[in-house]
């Protein structure tokens, strides 16, 4: 028998007979602050920032306001078709070289580290919110999670073929210990937080 044998052998005959419950987590006091004010506080302090939005119309005049009209913008969202194309995700990935800003949704956030959950029926190309120079997501206040136990609660048995957290923009300290925004992905982040 070979050593590698050995081991895994030794290994299979030490297991537990029983899988231990995981710990209760409300020693954490999960319930004494507020998801929303901790979700916020924690992206701004990660280098993005935030605008809370009623609905769709009022991500569409941010848009406008804040971001070149002759820049180009892709997005997933059929609601924001006025601003962004919609039937991009067709196209070669290499054409999305240019794209100033990806528009998507997530599927919910964590509020203990600003992280965003989006997987591959939300983005189009997993490249999306990758290539672009800027990129604004999409979540629902309700959607927003206290820790990321919760998150792999909630994601454990889902169905997916790519899937990721974002939180906040590109960066970087490898560099001589400077903080660099936008090293190898979007150089801002803006999360829109619905009603």
């Amino acid at each position: 028998m070979s050593s590698r044998a050995k081991i895994l052998e030794k290994i299979k005959q030490n297991q537990p007979v029983v899988a231990s419950e995981l710990p209760s987590l409300s020693f954490l006091g999960l319930d004494t602050f507020d998801l929303l004010d901790q979700y916020k506080t924690v992206l701004k302090s990660i280098g993005g920032d935030f605008v809370e939005v009623a609905n769709y119309n009022e991500v569409i005049s941010f848009v406008k306001n804040n971001y070149s009209n002759e820049k180009r913008k892709i997005t997933t969202i059929a609601e924001l078709a006025e601003i962004a194309t919609i039937d991009w995700f067709k196209e070669d990935p290499h054409t999305l070289a240019n794209v100033e800003l990806t528009l998507v949704k997530a599927h919910f956030g964590v509020a203990e580290n600003s992280a965003l959950w989006v997987t591959d029926d939300l983005l189009g190309q997993r490249i999306s919110v990758f290539i672009p120079q800027y990129l604004a997501i999409i979540v629902h206040k309700k959607d927003i999670i206290a820790t990321m136990h919760q998150a792999y609660d909630r994601i454990g048995n889902q169905e997916y073929g790519f899937g990721t957290f974002i939180a906040g923009p590109s960066k970087t300290a490898d560099i001589e210990q400077s903080l660099v925004l936008g090293a190898h992905g979007a150089r801002g982040l803006i999360v829109f937080i619905m009603d």
